[in-house]
């Protein structure tokens, strides 16, 4: 058995793609999109006549953009069994009332398609204002995936906020780490971003919070494997390739604890933010994060505007 199959034994395997040639081939549980993944999908042959679909609406960017994600989420999800995670403009990440107004609208779009809401799952960054804005989704039964955790204050105002998912990255946090502290990493449990998400997935389960623990943006597959047993990890086509070509022996790294542990009083705003502000990784890879997928979804605006 390759070291695929044997990760689904024991992890739910999302693919972090667009692209649903890979989509059909790999056979994830279930897949996740971004403006950065949405934009790449947008110049592929496959999608070429959605595309001059959504441009004939004549819609604005916004709204093009979201159709766009509707309309490839639900060619994605007759492909795979579980979820699609769409992502709301991450130009709304510091306004709650904006990123609720938008989260229902993709809702309704992907409802006027027929697909049940179980199906979705709403992509909010995890920003204050934006776990804020899922607490309020989550009770009106939208469940949501905050993406762009870098750091554990982020982890814990999510628990508290009772969100369905969290996205955890792993790759870019070893980014920063390499790029300002000069670190070099021999072994994977060395690295600093599976180290945060074992952390994240310790203190999630031994406190008992059901909120599910799904691992991002990895760079290799070794981190990867240093992750195996987590709820979920979400992994890009040429990983889950390289995976599905190496049959050696892939041990269990993270088992459930039993929740022995009271749940800690939830995290003030001042706290959250302080938190984050004694970790400058934290907030570089947020900022930075936002950044990349607000000029992603520019640049997907201008493929899907009839004036481009």
């Amino acid at each position: 058995m390759n070291k695929l199959d044997q990760l689904r034994g024991m992890t739910d395997v999302v693919a972090d793609t667009g692209d649903i040639d890979a989509i059909e081939r790999l056979k994830p549980q279930d897949a996740t999109t971004n403006p950065s993944l949405l934009l790449k999908a947008a110049k592929m042959p496959r999608f070429e006549e959605l595309v001059a679909v959504v441009k004939a609406g004549n819609n604005s960017g916004a709204d093009a953009c979201d159709q766009f994600a509707v309309a490839v989420g639900a060619e994605i999800i007759k492909l795979i069994p579980g979820r699609i995670s769409t992502e709301v403009d991450a130009r709304l990440s510091f306004d709650t009332q904006a990123t609720l107004k938008k989260a229902r609208e993709v809702m309704a779009l992907y409802d006027n398609q027929g697909i049940n809401s179980e199906r979705i799952l709403i992509k909010i960054a995890a920003t204050w204002e934006g776990i804020r804005a899922a607490e309020i989704l989550e009770r009106e039964g939208i469940q949501c995936n905050l993406t762009l955790v870098f750091g554990f204050a982020q982890a814990q105002a999510c628990a508290d906020a009772g969100v369905f998912l969290i996205s955890p990255f792993v790759g870019r946090i070893l980014d920063w780490y390499m790029a300002n502290t000069g670190l070099k990493v021999t072994q994977s449990n060395e690295d600093p971003g599976v180290q945060s998400v074992n952390r994240i997935y310790e203190y999630y389960k031994s406190h008992g919070y059901g909120t599910v623990v799904m691992g991002a943006s990895f760079r290799n597959t070794g981190e990867v494997e240093a992750l195996a047993g987590c709820d979920r990890l979400t992994i890009s086509p040429d990983l889950m390739e390289a995976l599905s070509e190496d049959h050696g022996k892939l041990t269990r790294s993270l088992v459930p604890l039993p929740a022995t542990l009271n749940k800690a009083a939830p995290l003030s705003e001042g706290n959250f933010r302080w938190q984050n502000n004694e970790e400058p990784m934290v907030t570089d890879k947020l900022s930075d994060g936002i950044r990349r997928f607000a000029a992603d979804q520019v640049k997907l605006e201008h493929i899907l505007t009839r004036d481009h």
